[in-house]
């Protein structure tokens, strides 16, 4: 006899266990913590047991939520699997469905589409934005578009490009605020930050960026915080603060003149920008011609532009 188990809370824990936080689990279902939090005291009450050490930076399993963890993502997979292996059978072989970070999507994949559907008009093409936080998963995607390190443990990973790191800001920005010449002058400016979630490595902050040029951030007197890098990069087109920019998602508006790079200090972010697919898909038809487009489209990006004038 099958137990009428509580799928819902079983799934939030598995992901809790998986990230030891609360806060990741909530990003990647899609819900508050507060709910996650919920879930999880519902499954352990419902169980009798306390399947999470709940702590301030960290909420590990315990013993007995270890186990069950295992057994849940063990479940899950097989599910997984046979619901991809179905889906195979009845998805038609002219669409492609491709997941990626909403910032790539919107501003390097979307521009350079036209020329993928004009070259290939018997394919269709669908995106799908995430986080990119979790694991690719092959039941919701033919191809993931994953932004870190390349560790997608179980898939076939390519690796696509890589990315230099450059303050920007809009043109009309300096004519009207404190100069901005130098590192130093960035004292008297609003950053605007990019909150990445992917934890692996060292991701391209502010920080890393000052670091890889043997200096330090000044004290800085304003910040501003953006969940998603289009919305850092849209900021800094409408005249808010100086962003990082990561080289694909501002060359375009950097050679529109929508962007400007006010001085020269650059830096190479660890992270890097990666093709992915499930290990049975590697080989299909589809899948190679569109890896095959998009490492093209990479290569041909154009340069940064070089630098003009001192602001």
């Amino acid at each position: 006899m099958i137990l009428n188990l509580p799928y819902t809370s079983l799934r939030t824990f598995e992901v809790v266990a998986r990230y030891e936080t609360f806060s990741a689990a909530a990003n990647e279902l899609g819900v508050s913590q507060s709910a996650v939090s919920q879930h999880v005291k519902q499954l352990e009450e419902w169980l009798g047991h306390q399947l999470i050490q709940r702590g301030a930076r960290r909420s590990v399993p315990t013993k007995q939520g270890e186990i069950l963890a295992r057994s849940i993502a063990k479940g899950l997979g097989q599910i997984s699997d046979t619901c991809e292996e179905i889906r195979d059978k009845n998805r038609a072989d002219n669409s492609i469905i491709i997941s990626c970070l909403p910032g790539f999507a919107f501003l390097w994949l979307f521009p350079r589409l036209l020329r993928f559907d004009l070259a290939h008009p018997d394919l269709s093409i669908s995106i799908t934005t995430d986080i990119g936080i979790s694991d690719f998963s092959a039941t919701d995607a033919d191809i993931g578009i994953r932004y870190g390190v390349g560790n997608n443990p179980g898939c076939h990973v390519k690796f696509l490009m890589g990315e230099a790191l450059l303050p920007v800001c809009a043109p009309a920005y300096l004519e009207t605020g404190p100069s901005l010449t130098c590192i130093a002058d960035l004292a008297h400016h609003t950053l605007l930050r990019d909150e990445l979630m992917n934890s692996a490595g060292t991701p391209p902050s502010w920080e890393y960026w000052a670091l890889e040029n043997g200096t330090e951030l000044p004290t800085i007197m304003r910040q501003r915080r953006f969940g998603q890098s289009n919305m850092v990069i849209q900021a800094a087109i409408d005249g808010i603060g100086v962003a990082l920019g990561r080289e694909p998602l501002v060359i375009d508006a950097l050679h529109n003149g929508k962007l400007v790079q006010p001085f020269a200090e650059t830096a190479r972010s660890q992270y890097k920008y990666w093709l992915v697919c499930s290990t049975k898909m590697r080989n299909s038809a589809n899948v190679q011609l569109f890896f095959d487009w998009i490492e093209s489209e990479a290569l041909a990006q154009r340069p940064i532009p070089e630098l003009q004038q001192k602001y």
